[in-house]
């Protein structure tokens, strides 16, 4: 399957809002927010503003169907970190490979074009698919935080997790993906 990423532009606002509020997206993150047009262009503006600090992308089917949101977060270069996310937010992108194309062609992003050292990135402990997912592709548990976060009457855990560019160096000559690039 053929994707592309584009920078997140204004009129994606309406889009991206929807999808934010859509349960089967809210299930995977942190909160369940209640956005409205006024709040998304604040964060519009903001993610303009620090462009160098965070990056979004909506992510494209080659049919120019927008599916989902990337992003790269709290880059750091002086110590070289930063921390990623994404949503696949259309039920029809789900199960097609996405996630490894994703996540691999993010990881080559980060480590050879920013010339980061460390990806950080955090999941619900319930969220086990995505905990192995990122372990396929190099990732390793750093720790646990315990009822950490607070949703839909009970507590959490959140297993932080981390891929190191020297790990990611090494297991990628082996891994087919497909190349996409990052407008």
């Amino acid at each position: 399957m053929t994707i592309q990423l584009r920078k997140v532009e204004e009129k994606d606002l309406k889009m991206i809002m929807t999808w934010r509020m859509l349960p089967e997206v809210t299930k995977y993150m942190y909160t369940d927010p209640q956005l409205s047009m006024d709040s998304q262009l604040q964060w519009f503006e903001k993610i303009n503003r620090n462009y160098e600090e965070e990056k979004y992308w909506i992510i494209q089917l080659e049919s120019g169907q927008d599916v989902g949101l990337i992003s790269v977060n709290n880059i750091d270069y002086k110590n070289k970190t930063a921390n990623w996310a994404y949503y696949l937010a259309e039920i029809e992108a789900r199960g097609k490979g996405l996630a490894k194309i994703l996540e691999c062609n993010l990881y080559d992003y980060i480590f050879f074009e920013l010339k980061i050292n460390k990806i950080w990135y955090e999941v619900l402990e319930f969220n086990e698919m995505v905990i192995r997912l990122h372990e396929k592709f190099g990732g390793k548990i750093e720790g646990k935080f315990i009822d950490h976060i607070y949703k839909n009457g009970e507590f959490h855990n959140v297993i932080r997790m981390a891929t190191f560019k020297k790990d990611w160096k090494k297991l990628r000559e082996r891994i087919n993906y497909t190349k996409i690039l990052f407008s």
